[in-house]
Order: structure tokens, then sequence, then C-alpha cells
């Protein structure tokens, strides 16, 4: 990982994009582009006071006047009611039962855009958008509609939008507190297409005339002007440079993540549309944008995948800590002597009257729950709506399969079972944590074995289980056996993750007994450890990993060197 010695508007700058509301990261799949023609949306909800559970409305039917009470996501704060709708969809984290997917990442933006008498936080549009919206396109509408209705106190957002057909990523922000609602674009991700954002507005200059590939609102780029932000012709505008200017923390501690997902999903090379015509270069010609030294390029919005995307590639990117590339957060002295992927906040530090920045992967310790949705258009509604879901730091947990037609969440997903500062020992959340904070100790030897669990379980689910449970209640409904098939669904939706938790609490366990004080004890095939011929309670076959290589010439090189050597 390269250091870069910083100003301290930079390092300003950089700490704005790192705050707890906004910090998280999201990829976009259309349905030409994944292996099996479904759209996805992955999203880490990264927030160091965010408790990981799954989130369940069941559809509802309203009385005529009925109001809705809207509560801050961040904050539970009461921000006022709006009119509720005659009928509801249900929702199942961020998926509806129509196969509609949305998720965000914050951006921040202009403070004098903010509008502190809004009622339509960005927590509230997400999930009461769900709950009215059948499609993406009807999606981005009643975001609109309710923001510019009833006042947007939040900051600026990028929102990722996706039904069975269409996958949409759209930025937006406020206007401020003399102007109600919205200032918004949003852009159709092309067939065969992906895109990725993280704290950052991504959308720049866009087609005034291709709705159906481009919406936005009608006084984008008039409200703008009348700021002061922009001024040249309307063809040249940029909402990104209007409203959220790029900086070297949106480069570095934002962008950089979208660079490091499309660098693993296209292989090293970004193939994209330039005036029509497709563009392939090697993602290390962004390489000096995404570390925040040359913010004159504009990395693309959408880029080309060199192979079908599938939903496990997509959980894998998540897991991301800029490996093999110079930002790897294994590879300097700040991993330690077991390659730690990560960097307790601040993110920043001083020395010798200079700024110096750590990394921000798209794996990160303080994530409260991700997940990697899919609107799978060839099944019916019933069916095809499936999140993965998992919680805690992606790098050491798993994403347990949910049906959006389950009637009953599991209890380790529950909500109320445990919270931030109560911990529950049924919860999901704490046990992915418990090993998440064991892993840290030692984590080049022991992150390999959770991983390895991990893995087994999503490729098992993912290419065997979920597909076998597909065709049996797919088969169902198309018999009209609606209620049976949901019965099924739920079984397996609650089995599946509580089955998975158990296998956890004991992960738990092997890696306090394997890895005690730092030695390794040796297994059989069959998982038991090895023991002693003489005492089957001793272990034999113990064993010691070195430190690795950039700490051992870290400390050999530095001031106490030379008291260490062995004379």
């Amino acid at each position: 990982m390269k250091v870069q010695s910083l100003c301290l508007a930079a390092i300003a700058a950089l700490l704005l994009a790192a705050t707890p509301a906004e910090a998280c990261s999201n990829v976009i799949i259309s349905r030409g582009a994944s292996a099996d023609g479904s759209c996805m949306v992955s999203y880490a909800a990264d927030s160091h006071v965010l408790f990981g559970e799954l989130y369940f409305t069941p559809a509802g039917r309203f009385r005529a006047g009925s109001k809705l009470d809207i509560i801050e996501w961040d904050t539970y704060k009461p921000l006022g009611q709006i009119h509720q709708i005659p009928r509801t969809y249900k929702t199942v984290g961020n998926m509806n039962e129509k196969q509609l997917i949305i998720g965000e990442t914050t951006w921040g933006g202009r403070e004098e855009q903010a509008d502190p008498a809004g009622v339509m936080d960005y927590g509230s549009l997400i999930y009461i958008t769900l709950q009215r919206a059948a499609t993406a396109r009807a999606a981005i509408d009643t975001i609109v509609s309710l923001a510019n209705r009833y006042g947007y106190p939040s900051e600026g957002e990028s929102f990722s939008i996706a039904d069975k057909d269409e996958a949409w990523v759209m930025d937006l922000v406020g206007k401020g507190p003399e102007n109600k609602g919205i200032v918004w674009v949003a852009r159709r991700v092309p067939d065969g297409y992906i895109c990725s954002h993280a704290n950052q507005a991504r959308i720049t200059r866009f087609p005034l005339n291709d709705p159906e590939n481009c919406l936005y609102a009608p006084d984008v780029i008039s409200f703008a002007r009348e700021q002061g932000w922009f001024a040249g012709a309307d063809e040249e505008f940029s909402f990104r440079d209007a409203y959220n200017p790029l900086d070297f923390g949106g480069a570095r501690a934002c962008d950089a993540r979208a660079w490091s997902a499309f660098n693993i999903l296209c292989d090293g090379v970004f193939t994209y549309e330039e005036n029509g015509v497709e563009v392939s270069r090697p993602a290390s010609d962004w390489l000096e944008y995404a570390l925040g030294h040359d913010l004159s390029g504009e990395m693309p919005l959408f880029v080309k995948p060199s192979r079908k995307i599938t939903a496990k590639d997509v959980a894998d990117v998540m897991r991301d800590h800029f490996e093999g590339t110079p930002m790897d957060m294994t590879q300097d002295v700040g991993a330690g002597g077991n390659a730690l992927p990560y960097r307790w906040r601040p993110m920043h530090f001083s020395w010798n009257g200079k700024e110096y920045v750590n990394e921000r992967a798209i794996a990160t310790q303080q994530t409260g729950f991700w997940f990697v949705a899919q609107a799978r258009g060839w099944l019916p509604d019933e069916v095809g709506a499936l999140v993965w879901f998992g919680t805690d730091d992606a790098a050491t947990s798993y994403l347990t399969p949910i049906y959006v037609a389950t009637s009953k969440v599991p209890e380790c997903l529950r909500v109320g079972n445990g919270d931030m500062l109560h911990y529950s020992p049924t919860s999901q959340f704490w046990i992915c944590n418990r090993i998440a904070q064991a892993c840290y100790k030692m984590y080049n030897q022991m992150a390999p074995t959770v991983r390895c669990a991990v893995d087994a379980f999503e490729q098992e689910q993912m290419f065997a289980g979920v597909p076998s449970m597909d065709e049996k209640v797919a088969k169902l409904v198309s018999r009209g056996r609606i209620r049976k098939a949901r019965k099924l669904m739920t079984k397996y939706t609650v089995s599946t993750a509580q089955e998975q938790f158990a296998k956890w609490v004991k992960m738990e366990e092997l890696l306090l007994v394997k890895y005690l004080d730092g030695n390794i004890k040796a297994q059989e095939e069959d998982g038991s450890f090895k023991h002693s011929e003489y005492h089957s309670g001793t272990p034999s076959g113990l064993s010691n990993v070195p430190y690795v290589e950039a700490w051992r010439r870290a400390v050999a090189e530095g001031p106490h060197g030379s008291v260490l050597e062995v004379k």
C-alpha cells in the first residue's frame, strides 16, 4: 500500500466521506451481465452504530385518510407523518414481493442543500418505496414524489434500483431549507454492463433526450445555475461536479472501492462505451485516479464484465481489501505480523508535520448488514425474489438465502434479538462479530479457516440448494398451490439460516481451540484434533507460523532492530 502525504484540507474531506452514515458500497449487475439472467444489487450497510437484523414488513391494506409515522432510519428520530396508500407490498430487507431491490450509499454534498424540516429521510425513502412500487421506474417516480411532497432532510445519496428487467443508478440531493424537494438524475445500467458506487456521486454528464435510459429532475441544471455552481451549456452539465465535486477523499476513500469492484469483475480490463464506440483499457489507467493523485480523469460509470457474473462473484467482491493492488491492505507494516487488512478509526494520522491516510476497502469491520439481492424474472414473483443476507464484516461472514415469500424471519435475524448495546447469544450479528474479532488477532491463519466454511456453505446453497428449492416451489406456484409453496420457502429460509447459525457457534469454538495462544493445533481429516498417544486431551502436531515478510523487514530495519538482532 502506498501511503500518500496529504494536506489538511484533503484529510478533512476524507474524514467527511468516512462518517458512519456515509460508508457503504454497492454493486449493480444488469440482467445481461449475470450468469443466470437475474438483475442483482449488493449493498453493505456500513455504520459503527448499525445493528445487523432483517427488516420484515407484511403487505397491508389501509383505510382512506390513514397516516404513516416517519422515523429517521439513522437516528430513530420522529420526523413527521405522511399519507398512507390503500395497499402496500410485502418487504423483506431491501427487496419486495414484486422483485424490486433498492440499496444506497451516502455522499453528503454541499451543506446548504440539507433541509432540516424535511420528513422523508433517505432510509424511509427506501423502505416506503419498496412498499409502494413494483418496478424500478415506478420506484424512481415514488422516491421523487415523496421527497418533493414532504421534504428531504438527508444528505446526498446514490441509490441502486433494480427489478426483473432493468437496473438503475440514481444520484439525488436536497435543495436546501428554502426549496423543498430534491434535484436528481437516474441512468439505466445498459444491459450486459455493471455499475458500482461508494459514497461519491457517480453520474457526471448524461443524455438530455433519452428517457428510455436517463431520467432527471426538470430543474437539475437550472437549480445549479441559480446557485452559481454551473455556468456552461446544458450538454456540458455534470451532476457530480455541480452537487458533489470530486476531491481527494471522494476518490481515495470512495471511488477507489468502485474501481476495485470493476477491477475484480472485469479481470483488470475496463470495457465501456465512449461516444457510441466500445473501448477497452486496462484498469491501471485509472489507478492514479483511485489513489486520489490525479482527479482530471473520469472513471466510467458502466463497464462490461469479462465474464457472466454469479451471485457468488458479487458476494466475493464485497469481501475485497484491495488485494493484489498497490492499495493492498495486507502488505504494509500496518497489517502487523499476520497481514490484518483492517485499520481502526480514525483513518488518518499525523507524523513529523505530515498527514497520512489508511485505505477504506469494500470489506470493513463496521458493517451492520450486507446482502446480494437477485430479481429473477424467469421465475414467478413468489419465487424469484431472493436476498442473500449477512451480518457484520463480509470477509468473515456468510450469506444465507432469504426468500421474500417467507412468512417468518429466522430467530437469528429477527429485529429485536439484541442490539448494539445488548448482546444476544442467539443473534447472527453477534456471533459473526465474535468470529470476526477472533480473526483480527491472527488474521492470515484464522480467516482462511472461516472463509473455507463460508465458501462451502454459499456454493452449496447458490448452486444446489436454492436451485433445487426453486424448481419445487415454482411447480407448486404453476399449479396454483401458492400457499404450499410459501410454506416450503418459509421452512427453507428459516431452517437454513438457523442451521448455519448453529454451525457458526461451533466455528467460534473451533477458532478458540485451534488457535489458542497463537499456536495452531493439527487436525485429522474428519476435523478432530490430533492428540498424543498417551492422553487424548493433550495436542500433538502443534505448530507456529512466522510473521509475514513485510512486518519482519519493517521491524528489522526499524529503530529497535539492532536491539532485537542476535549478535
